[in-house]
């Protein structure tokens, strides 16, 4: 079988695992591990699976879950009142709220829960995309897109579960959620930061915050 990495669009790419499930590549150059496209779910499938979702604002446990990336990000953009989207927010946009808590304007974005694409055609202080890259089938474009959103000297920061190595792949519970079909690295992020001009800072094991230099 011959792919394209759908993140970085090399033809280096090599089986990295199978399971029950599905069958996963590894890319060479960028270190995306992503899912056979045969196995994807259909879209009206897909949509089945994220109405199960149940995230609340009213969730403490959830809240808790957010502040992960809300207060490093937070620390980053000081006390000043900025814009900012959150991409790929879900059927409840509760970091958009804890964000707005502190002062910051926000819009927001889904494909499937508030698919107002008007949002996409502006630039923002910082962009906020929590476990949603994960869900990309075509990561190269929506990679694209996020840095197209961020003004220069502003900030993305993704939150998303690491890809730590084949072993530990084995038994990863995030690779059995049929919607998860790109599994990043710190690897990954390393070579999109000095591919694309970025500060990149790991926070914890599951939160990247990278910045948009100046032009």
């Amino acid at each position: 079988m011959t792919l394209d990495c759908p993140l970085c669009q090399s033809t280096h790419v090599v089986d990295f695992e199978q399971d029950k499930r599905r069958r996963y590549f590894r890319c060479d150059p960028c270190s995306l591990v992503f899912a056979d496209p045969a196995s994807r779910l259909s879209p009206d499938e897909e949509k089945a699976h994220y109405d199960l979702h149940e995230n609340s604002a009213e969730d403490e446990g959830y809240r808790q879950f957010l502040s992960r990336v809300a207060m490093p990000l937070s620390e980053k953009l000081g006390m000043t009142s900025q814009r900012g989207l959150d991409f790929g927010c879900g059927p409840g946009p509760v970091l958009a709220s804890m964000l707005a808590d502190k002062g910051h304007t926000m819009s927001i974005y889904d494909p499937y829960f508030s698919p107002d694409t008007t949002v996409l055609e502006t630039q923002y202080d910082f962009v906020t995309c929590t476990e949603a890259i994960e869900h990309f089938y075509l990561p190269h474009k929506e990679w694209r897109q996020l840095l197209s959103l961020v003004k220069p000297g502003g900030w993305l920061a993704i939150m998303t579960k690491l890809v730590i190595d084949a072993d530990a792949f084995k038994c990863w519970h995030y690779k059995n959620d049929p919607t998860h079909v790109s599994f990043f690295s710190r690897e990954t992020f390393c070579f999109l930061a000095d591919r694309d001009g970025l500060d990149v800072d790991f926070v914890g094991n599951d939160v990247i915050l990278l910045r948009k230099k100046n032009e």
